[in-house]
């Protein structure tokens, strides 16, 4: 069974949002790859601050960037984590393929990674995206997901199908990317996967080696997730004995393809969690889950502090300031007389003018700034991909440590900060759709003495 390289970093990545992020961070965790994860690309002098750490990611936004924007972005963050020097470069994208040709465009993302190390734009890209762990399955290049308990296929997903930003219309990730990209698009589907290990290796290794576009490769069950690992470990091993780069683009199936291949699952080491104390959850998110998760926090007893999408984000840059320092002392006055309080983005009215996703991301993020500088919150919870970003990025957060894994792609977290009021802190970073109802709840009964954490992660994630 083949196994990591002994020293150095195995893996750098760049995530397309922070709570695909921290996805990657746990599961390299859990096949025993201690795991930094950055919100800005660190020097060789700061990882090598951390010996114990053998791979490094960096938090970014690109779901929500342009082409254009990612042009500017992307490269020198590549750049970075390719001069860190481990073997493996992945550009970390969501299971459910959230993109189009306008806006997250993996077609593009793809073209700068491959720019960013000497021969990539000449060599093959592989690209996965099946994780059956999380409910998401690739066969014949067609890509499905679940939702309350039954498989979709994606451009069938109740969700994706039609998501506000990138409604996904077609399954077949090729035909989907292919908007995106004119780079070749090749395909290594169940029947490539099926067959004596050796054989299987050697079709794999020669339709990779054939090619220079993307080559999309099927996840659909623990075997061909366990062939998928042995294929990207031999690029990893070819580029760490030749001192080069290879790149992978997908989502962290890529990672749970790894451990499955070595042979490593849970091996994260659990650290110590803080005695249960106040908990702020702020909630940016507006999927049905969180919904859920909201209503049964405050059955639970949370109090809730509701605020107004639009008045947040006015125009009026004074109205606007107004509003959030309004919401500000609300959540202040609730922490005072409670130690569980949740600052809640009600679901969308009918009818209501739209609301600019980014604008309310930063207002959230600015909110929760001004309750830090008023008040100690040992315990944050933030609901929403994007909106975690950038309030982790408004409380000066360098990076973050797992303390133990929860729901799959929402660990508990420490925060690594220069500032003494932020630097320890715990966090729980969660996309919209991730967790069981009680979610909120049983993060706040962390620490007490017959709280566990099975169950706190029951439903699929996003």
């Amino acid at each position: 069974m083949p196994q990591p390289p002994s020293e150095g970093l195995v893996v750098a990545y760049y995530g397309d949002d922070f709570t695909g992020s921290t996805d990657v961070m746990e599961t390299l965790e859990d096949a025993g790859i201690p795991t930094l994860l950055f919100l800005e690309p660190p020097t060789r002098e700061e990882v090598a601050s951390h010996p114990e750490v053998r791979a490094v990611g960096v938090a970014g936004v690109s779901r929500t960037l342009s082409p254009a924007e990612m042009d500017d972005e992307l490269p020198p963050v590549f750049s970075a984590l390719a001069a860190l020097g481990a073997p493996l470069l992945h550009y970390k994208i969501c299971s459910t393929f959230d993109s189009s040709p306008e806006v997250g465009s993996i077609g593009r993302a793809t073209e700068l990674l491959r720019r960013a190390v000497p021969g990539g734009e000449e060599r093959a890209t592989a690209l996965v995206v099946g994780v059956p762990q999380l409910g998401r399955w690739t066969a014949f290049g067609t890509l499905f997901a679940t939702f309350q308990g039954e498989v979709y296929r994606l451009d069938r997903h109740p969700a994706m199908s039609v998501h506000p930003i990138t409604p996904m219309h077609e399954a077949d990730v090729r035909i989907h990317l292919s908007g995106q990209t004119s780079l070749p698009l090749s395909l290594i589907d169940v029947f490539d996967l099926d067959g004596p290990d050796d054989e299987v290796a050697r079709r794999v290794d020669e339709s990779l080696g054939s090619s220079d576009g993307i080559v999309v490769l099927d996840v659909a069950d623990h075997e061909t997730q366990r062939r998928v690992g042995s294929a990207l470990h031999r690029r990893l091993e070819a580029a760490s004995t030749t001192g080069g780069t290879a790149v992978v683009v997908g989502s962290s199936g890529v990672e749970y393809a790894l451990g499955a291949a070595w042979g490593r699952q849970g091996h994260a080491a659990e650290r110590a969690v803080r005695p249960a104390g106040t908990t702020l959850v702020v909630s940016g998110s507006r999927a049905p889950a969180t919904q859920r998760q909201a209503e049964a926090a405050v059955a639970a007893g949370f109090l809730r502090v509701d605020l107004d999408p639009g008045a947040v984000t006015a125009e009026s840059a004074t109205d606007a300031e107004d509003a959030r320092a309004a919401v500000a002392a609300q959540v202040v006055a609730a922490l005072s007389a409670s130690d569980r309080v949740l600052l809640f983005t009600p679901p969308p009215v009918p009818g209501a003018p739209a609301v600019d996703g980014t604008r309310l991301s930063l207002a959230l993020a600015d909110i929760t700034r001004q309750v830090l500088d008023r008040v100690d919150i040992p315990r944050l919870v933030v609901a929403g991909g994007d909106t975690s970003g950038y309030v982790a990025k408004a409380l000066g957060i360098r990076a973050l440590r797992l303390v133990r894994r929860l729901a799959p792609g929402s660990p508990l977290c420490s925060a690594v900060s220069d500032d003494p009021r932020v630097d320890g802190m715990e966090l729980c970073l969660k996309g919209g759709q991730i967790g069981a109802p009680d979610y909120f709840v049983r993060i706040a009964d962390l620490g007490t003495d017959d709280v566990g954490t099975e169950n706190v992660g029951a439903a699929a994630a996003g």
